[in-house]
């Protein structure tokens, strides 16, 4: 089942939720799924392991910080 460019990952929900929470789930997970500025070396290289939890590819360092993505 392929997902269309309107509903990206979103799409495994169907008519389900409403339209707005689909939306904020898509702008959320594409954002969670993106490379993150690491806060010990400040590169791009952090990317989220599990909720809450970061490592970077270019130090190794393993550390916390937001759920969905780091500020």
């Amino acid at each position: 089942m392929s997902k269309t460019k309107k509903v990206a990952s979103a799409g495994r929900f169907g008519a389900r939720y409403g339209k707005r929470i689909r939306e904020s789930v898509i702008e959320i997970e594409k954002k969670q799924r993106q490379k993150q500025k690491c806060p010990h070396c400040t590169k791009l290289t952090a990317k989220r392991v599990a909720k809450g939890l970061w490592a970077c590819k270019n130090c190794g360092k393993r550390f916390t910080g937001g759920a969905y993505y780091l500020e």
